[in-house]
Formats: structure tokens, C-alpha cells, sequence
């Protein structure tokens, strides 16, 4: 997903006048989020890794030199007493030096730790990049269903401030009570209440928003839920051919996997104390005067040859390392096996509501137009005095109740269908584009222009 996330960026590089639909937020948050750009930066250094390891398996080419000047006093013994000579000189050792491990068993399951750790920094960046996509469809969701909250408040609020005045109106034309126009006050101070907390629960999911994307927005410059709104395809395939998927494709599972892989390696390196090493070195060396046998005199000398180490003991510190590292390797196993059962479980969740989530919308829309229906017919039947005001200010909760659970709906469905696909290791920005077609863009007027 990758590759084709970070084109998109290039695409919606200058964004539209229009407002900010899914692809467009997703294009700035690739560019923006501030977590995901952590996540390239670690997957660069991750990717270091295979060549840190490498580097002990490969030559070693050093040189050193050394140059001083030399003041000493020399005292010989003679027949006759001793004589003294000052010197004063300069001296100088240069040496080239050339190593090539030939067998070192350590150094090359280090090698494939390396190979490992940068096999996770892709599966964690994979990783990333598909969180970031549903963390930014959860939080643009979030935000457009907290201002469908907001909308519904402030409707409900007016729809109870109408019906407050009315009551007032006949009370002060002597065929209202009392009892409801204080009923209507009070509905009608709660639905200001509920406004008002709506406003802030939107307030900071816009900020969740604009942490991601990195740039500032308001609750207008999202597009909302189309309507009529349309289930998506649903899932054809059956929950186990899911969760085969999710086995093998899940990027956190299979960097799990080579956690996993990564101690059982562990332990071959420990256990690799145990064994001598071989590597070929080869020096070229020019010294003069290095020391005081060696005054006045210039040597080249070149070496070539073998070196053999075999650890015999080391105080019991290889067995523990080993210990320890067996000990590493089935925490790993046990995590993974936990994790494994998690996946599954949040797996089967999404499928289930996925699959019931159809239902429960349309059963939803249905009790939506029927509580539309019912306000009207509870407004006549009390001008005819069948019903009474607490008849319509229920009417009018029971309407506003049923079309908020009906934009959650909306919103949870797609976030299961999002999720499903994330869970499984099969999100693409096929996927976005798809989910981008039930929102309705606005479509910015001639004086924003």
C-alpha cells in the first residue's frame, strides 16, 4: 500500500476549492501526520540494519600512523668507565592492516538478524500506513457524526422553542396551561444543553482532524454522508477465508512472526560462544627508529596468515546468555499466540457487524420516516384534542433519537468495513476511493472562488 499512498500525495498536491473529501485528507495526512512521518523516518533506520549486520562478515581495511620526536640520553659501559650521547631524532610506525572473517558463526546469525529487523521495519511501516488510514477515516467520521449531533440539537432546540411559544400563545389566550409551557421549557432548555455539549464534542474532533492532516478546518469543509445513503458490497466471502487472510497478511502478526524469528536466532548466536572463530589478516608495516634497538634503522615488513581463537570457558556466561535467550523465545511465542487470538477475535467482530449493520440502517430509516409521520399525526390529533403537548414534545425526542442512531449506524458500518479489510492486511487506496463515493463533496460558491 505503500507505493501507492505515497503517489496519491503527488496527486492532490494542490487540493480543490471544494471541500476536503476522504482522499484529499487522506493525501495530507500522508504528507502531514505527524506519526506516520515518525513511522518512514523508523523504517529508513530499520532498513540500516541488514547493512550494520553485514558489515562484520565483510573485510576490515585499517591504517594507523604514529610519528614523534625523540629526545634520550644514552650511557654505554667501557673499558675505561662509561660514555654518554644525547640523541635527538624522529621516529615513525605506519601499518596497513587487512581482516576477513573466514568462519564465525555469531557474526553470521547476526547477519540474518539484520535481514530480520528490516523485514519488521516493512511489515511495521505496512503497519502504519494502513492505522493511518483508519485512524483518519475514524476521525473524520467522528467529526462529521458529532456535527450531524450538533445539527439534530440545534433542530430539536427550535422544533421545542416553536412548540414553547405556541403554548405560550394559547396560555395567554386563555385555552393553554401551564403545565405545558413549562413542559416545553424544559425539553427546549435540554436541547440547548445537548447543543451545547454538541459543540464541544465537535470542537475537539475537529482537532483530532487537524492533527492528522496538519492544517486547520472547519465542520463545513467536510462533505458529508450522501443521501440516500447505499450499503456498500458486502463481504461475499465467508469469515474464515477472512481470517486466513488476516493469519497471513496482518502486518502487526507477521512482525510478530519475525519477533519470533528474531529470538529463535537469538539463541543460535548465544549458543555460537561455544565456537572457535577463523579469519585470514594481513599487515603491512614500515617503521624507523620505533624503538631504541632499532635506531637509525628502517624496516618493511609484511604479514600474512591465519588467526584461531577457541573459547574454552567463560565462566558459565554462554550457557546463561542461551538460557535467557530460550527464555526471550517463548515469551515471543506465547505473545504471539495471544495476539493471533485478538486479531481473530476483533476479526470476527467487524465481519458480524458488517454483515448485520444493513439491517439494523434500514430498520432505522424506516423508523426514522415513520417518527416523521407520527409528529404530524401527533400535531393534528391534539388540535383535535386527542392528544396533549407531553404527545408531541415525545414525538419530536423519539424523531431526533431515532435519526442520531441512524447516523451512527452509518457512520459504525463503514468504519467496520474499513476495519475488516485493515484487520485482514487488504486495505488499499482502492478501498478509500471506495469509501469516498458516499460522501457528498460541497461544492465551493463563485464569491469563495
Amino acid at each position: 500500500m505503500i507505493k501507492p499512498a505515497l503517489c496519491l500525495i503527488l496527486s492532490f498536491a494542490s487540493l480543490p476549492s471544494h471541500a476536503l473529501g476522504l482522499l484529499d485528507a487522506y493525501a495530507l495526512a500522508l504528507r502531514n501526520d505527524p506519526l506516520f512521518q515518525a513511522a518512514i523516518s523508523e523504517h529508513s533506520g530499520g532498513q540500516e540494519e541488514r547493512y550494520i549486520a553485514r558489515a562484520s562478515l565483510l573485510p576490515k581495511l585499517s591504517y594507523s600512523y604514529n610519528g614523534a620526536r625523540n629526545q634520550s640520553e644514552v650511557t654505554q659501559a667501557t673499558a675505561n668507565g662509561s660514555t654518554t650521547s644525547d640523541r635527538d631524532y624522529r621516529s615513525y610506525h605506519a601499518q596497513l592492516s587487512l581482516q576477513q572473517p573466514l568462519f564465525d558463526y555469531a557474526a553470521w546469525v547476526g547477519y540474518r538478524q539484520g535481514i530480520t529487523r528490516a523485514l519488521m521495519a516493512d511489515q511495521r511501516l505496512r503497519g502504519r500506513s494502513q492505522e493511518l488510514a483508519t485512524r483518519l477515516f475514524t476521525a473524520y467520521s467522528q467529526a462529521l457524526l458529532n456535527a450531524d449531533h450538533l445539527a439534530l440539537a440545534q433542530a430539536r432546540r427550535r422544533a421545542h422553542e416553536a412548540q414553547l411559544h405556541a403554548n405560550r400563545r394559547l396560555l395567554d389566550g386563555g385555552d393553554g396551561t401551564r403545565t405545558d409551557t413549562l413542559e416545553s421549557q424544559a425539553r427546549a432548555s435540554l436541547a440547548q444543553a445537548e447543543a451545547i455539549e454538541a459543540q464541544d464534542n465537535l470542537d475537539a474532533a475537529l482537532q483530532t482532524v487537524q492533527a492528522i492532516l496538519g492544517e486547520p478546518l472547519s465542520a463545513a469543509d467536510l462533505a458529508p454522508l450522501a443521501e440516500p445513503f447505499k450499503i456498500p458490497p458486502q463481504p461475499t466471502l465467508d469469515f474464515e477465508h477472512w481470517r486466513d487472510l488476516a493469519l497471513r497478511d496482518n502486518p502487526e502478526l507477521a512482525g510478530l512472526g519475525h519477533a519470533l524469528a528474531l529470538t529463535e536466532q537469538e539463541i543460535q548466536r548465544q549458543r555460537a560462544g561455544h565456537l572457535p572463530t577463523l579469519g585470514l589478516y594481513a599487515n603491512s608495516r614500515t617503521t624507523s627508529s620505533d624503538s631504541e634497538n632499532s635506531y637509525n634503522q628502517q624496516y618493511d615488513t609484511h604479514t600474512i596468515g591465519l588467526q584461531l581463537h577457541m573459547p574454552l570457558y567463560a565462566g558459565g556466561g554462554v550457557g546463561a546468555a542461551t538460557r535467557k535467550a530460550k527464555a526471550a523465545h517463548q515469551q515471543s511465542s506465547f505473545e504471539l499466540d495471544a495476539s493471533r487470538l485478538a486479531l481473530i477475535n476483533q476479526l470476527r467482530q467487524q465481519y458480524n457487524r458488517s454483515l448485520s449493520s444493513q439491517a439494523r440502517i434500514r430498520a432505522l430509516e424506516i423508523a426514522s420516516a415513520s417518527a416523521t409521520l407520527l409528529i404530524e399525526a401527533t400535531r393534528k390529533t391534539m388540535a383535535g384534542g386527542e392528544r396533549v403537548n407531553l404527545d408531541v414534545l415525545n414525538a419530536e425526542h423519539q424523531r431526533y433519537s431515532v435519526q442520531r442512531d441512524l447516523a451512527e449506524a452509518r457512520h459504525a458500518y463503514l468504519q467496520a468495513w474499513l476495519q475488516l479489510r485493515a484487520l485482514a492486511g487488504q486495505l488499499q487506496v482502492a478501498d478509500l476511493e471506495v469509501l469516498d463515493g458516499f460522501f457528498t463533496p460541497r461544492v465551493a460558491s463563485a464569491d469563495q472562488g
